[in-house]
């Protein structure tokens, strides 16, 4: 059986983790390189570093924190933010990523995630995306959730599977940061409309709330949090005994 994934996330600006509710507010936590580490000897399965920044300053990521983050870590670790071309990709790969994250990116240039799938592989390209409800339907949002593009999420999401994408995150706006659970709906949906391996993101309060997400929405391969483990609110070693104990498969250090 294919074991269900714990996924903390890295929100970085200006060379630190950062954190916000819907999105906004945001709030200085630690040091990228130091939480890296610590959640790689915490039993994390994967660690995503997302540039927040990037895309809406029109820059480049920053790799000198990136490469100090990849070389302190024993996980797997996918990175974005700002990445536009396939250029960004090689130069993001070359600081130590495992897999490449692309969002506003692949909105400006939907080519972008089949020329980057035909060159490093679907494993490596995972497309990130933004999604807030607007008058009952799922919409992408770009720039850091600034910015409504119009498009239908699951719509967008199957293009860019069908284009290459190997892995999906979901990051729900109406729920993110706080922390009354995942958006159950949304992630159901968007996993009855793909066939690749889908992350659930935003609105992780408790251990109970990866439970329900487990149990409601069987086909999700993860789940990915930020403030609940930067805080301290939930441990990642408690959280897959417990998941464990619900005869939910993990993988824990024993």
């Amino acid at each position: 059986m294919i074991t269900k994934r714990i996924i903390p996330c890295l929100d970085v600006r200006n060379g630190r983790v950062v954190k916000g509710v819907n999105f906004e507010g945001l709030c200085d936590v630690s040091s990228p390189v130091e939480l890296a580490r610590f959640y790689s000897e915490e039993g994390a399965d994967e660690l995503v570093f997302y540039d927040i920044t990037a895309s809406f300053e029109g820059r480049k990521l920053f790799t000198d924190i990136l490469r100090q983050v990849a070389s302190s870590i024993f996980i797997p670790l996918t990175v974005g933010g700002g990445i536009n071309t396939v250029e960004d990709f090689d130069r993001v790969l070359k600081c130590g990523a495992d897999k490449v994250s692309v969002n506003s990116g692949a909105i400006r240039d939907p080519s972008l995630v089949g020329a980057a799938a035909r060159k490093y592989g679907n494993q490596c390209v995972v497309l990130s995306v933004d999604v807030r409800r607007v008058d009952r339907r799922f919409c992408v949002f770009a720039k850091g959730g600034r910015e409504n593009t119009g498009m239908e999420a699951i719509d967008w999401i199957q293009r860019c599977v069908s284009a290459g994408a190997g892995e999906v995150v979901v990051n729900s706006i109406d729920t993110d940061g706080v922390k009354k659970g995942f958006d159950i709906e949304m992630l159901d949906a968007v996993c009855q409309a793909v066939n690749v391996p889908v992350i659930a993101s935003g609105g992780a309060g408790c251990t109970e709330d990866f439970v329900q997400l487990f149990r409601e929405v069987p086909l999700i391969d993860a789940g990915l949090a930020a403030s609940v483990f930067h805080f301290g609110q939930v441990l990642i070693p408690d959280l897959k005994r417990t998941l464990r104990n619900n005869g939910i498969p993990v993988r824990l250090s024993e």
